[in-house]
């Protein structure tokens, strides 16, 4: 098999199809290790802002670096798939793979949909590196595809080549990744993601070199094991409650433990955003359709763990505010689903925020980047312009996104403003000894 290969007279180019965030953080950090971009959106809105070097989220330290190279001409983004076909030798697929509507089932109609619009342009060698997580197996589908479809046949390779990026880290994690994994067919697939990523790769990023369903396995089962180790530590919490001991002391004391480690041991009201609740799903589903039913076993109930959490907030919630939610005003501090995003998806914040709403309380909400989003997924709750604001008249201070302006609040300053001072302390990351000395009953789940 052939991957094509930049004439010797001119720089490699390359295409980034898709550009939300995982799209629009590749094409920026391709342009930035110097190479040739353009991406593809078909959205006139994302596509105009794009060009005009802004992100179409809020993503910290990517604006600057789109701006700096839609300015120098390195980087530019089309909606027509004729402009890259022939152009680029490597297309990132960089497309969305939500859950399917009623199913646990990742939905593939994006990657498809590339498919669909790339394959019959392609009349030359070139290497289609799939981004984008997808259920084990996918990439030979792909490529059954790209060979039958487009006129260059079988000198169109595939490879995949996951993403390991983190939400409001995602300029640094493309630029500096802590691993690389590439799922490669032939040498020269290798020797090609090899020149792509030569930046990072000379800085001292480890290179993982494997075959397909390997690298389609890596990122499913790298969110599995992230979303198990909320949970556990979250189950730790619920044992904490029980007995008196202080779960943010019994995490740094695990996490010592070069097995097991500190990172992602943060009791709280659990995982939500984009990624991990659907890749944790489509990875069961998959597992279901293979027949590897203990897998399945284990991450249900890590699943059951993380929703659990939230009604225990609630639960907490409830018994702060003396057992009574009809006129009781709650003050939910955060939108998003962790702090330096404005991504309201599957968001524990929103979803206790309604369901407290749902029992009777009056709900206000604050979040310093996310409420617009969250204006849209939840119209019914009240929205503050501050954290001061939305504190007026409270009964319950519920802290659920660990943004930094919400650990430097006052407490002294809010006692005047709210109805009672209670702060319940979700995300464990307030100074509790300040809050009561403020006056202010503090809890926080799974700590005295």
């Amino acid at each position: 098999m052939t991957v094509g290969t930049p004439s010797s007279e001119r720089p490699l180019r390359i295409a980034v199809i898709g550009t939300n965030y995982l799209g629009a953080n590749t094409a920026a950090g391709m342009a930035e290790f110097g190479f040739d971009v353009v991406g593809v959106e078909i959205d006139e809105h994302r596509l105009k802002l794009l060009n005009d070097g802004k992100a179409p989220l809020y993503e910290p330290g990517l604006d600057p670096l789109l701006k700096k190279h839609t300015d120098s001409g390195r980087l530019r983004f089309t909606k027509d798939y004729r402009e890259i076909a022939d152009w680029a030798d490597v297309h990132f697929i960089c497309v969305g793979t939500p859950q399917l509507e009623g199913s646990d089932s990742a939905d593939l109609a994006q990657v498809n949909s590339v498919v669909d619009m790339l394959a019959p342009l392609l009349t030359r060698p070139c290497l289609v590196v799939g981004r984008s997580t997808v259920p084990v197996g996918t990439s030979k589908l792909v490529e059954r595809r790209f060979h039958a479809e487009a006129p260059a046949g079988s000198s169109v390779e595939i490879a995949w080549q996951p993403e390991f990026l983190r939400e409001a880290h995602g300029v640094d994690d493309t630029l500096h990744p802590d691993r690389l994994v590439f799922g490669v067919q032939s040498a020269a697939a290798e020797t090609k993601l090899r020149e792509v990523f030569a930046t990072p790769i000379a800085e001292g990023t480890p290179v993982v070199v494997c075959n397909l369903p390997t690298a389609e396995l890596v990122k499913g089962g790298a969110n599995a094991f992230l979303a198990t180790k909320i949970s556990f530590v979250n189950a730790l919490a619920e044992m904490a409650d029980a007995t008196g001991a202080d779960v943010t002391q019994l995490a740094d004391a695990l996490g010592f433990d070069k097995r097991i480690g500190r990172g992602m041991l943060n009791a709280g009201p659990g995982y939500g955003g984009g990624c991990l609740p659907k890749d944790l799903r489509a990875f069961m589903a998959r597992a279901g359709e293979l027949g590897v039913e203990e897998v399945i076993t284990l991450l249900r109930e890590v699943d059951d763990i993380n929703y659990r959490r939230r009604a225990r907030i609630v639960d907490v919630a409830h018994e702060l505010l003396g057992g009574e939610w009809v006129g009781r005003n709650v003050t939910v501090l955060g939108a998003a689903f962790k702090a330096g995003t404005d991504d309201v998806r599957d968001s524990p914040a929103l979803d206790v925020a309604g369901r407290i709403q749902l029992h009777g309380a009056n709900v206000t909400v604050y979040d310093p980047e996310a409420m617009e989003n969250a204006r849209r997924v939840r119209p019914t709750l009240r929205y503050a312009a501050s954290a001061v604001e939305a504190c007026e008249d409270a009964h319950l201070v519920l802290h659920l996104t660990e943004w930094p302006e919400f650990r430097e609040l006052d407490p002294a300053a809010l006692t005047g403003s709210v109805a009672a001072p209670v702060v319940l302390d979700a995300r464990l990351s307030l100074d509790s000894a300040k809050w009561r000395a403020a006056g202010w009953t503090y809890r926080a789940p799974g700590k005295p």
